[in-house]
């Protein structure tokens, strides 16, 4: 079974499929220009002791992402 969640809400070593990306118009327009598009599969490899910042892998490269950055992206995870 499936379940969706905030990208900020997982763990480390979790996967997800992109579902949703949301935010203002210039920080949703980022987000798609670094790959971050629906149907993309995400892997959260490490969190900043306080939570931030969160590396993801993405398309075969690693991106960090503020909390308040990652709070907009829901996935789908297995």
């Amino acid at each position: 079974m499936t379940e969706l969640k905030k990208l900020s809400d997982l763990k480390t070593g979790q996967k997800g499929r992109l579902v949703e990306v949301k935010g203002d118009n210039a920080l949703h327009r980022r987000l798609l220009d670094m790959g971050l598009v629906k149907g993309a599969m995400v892997e959260v490899e490490k969190v900043a002791p306080l939570g931030d910042p969160i590396e993801i892998r993405v398309r075969g490269y690693n991106l960090s992402l503020r909390k308040e950055e990652s709070k907009n992206i829901t996935v789908e995870v297995e």
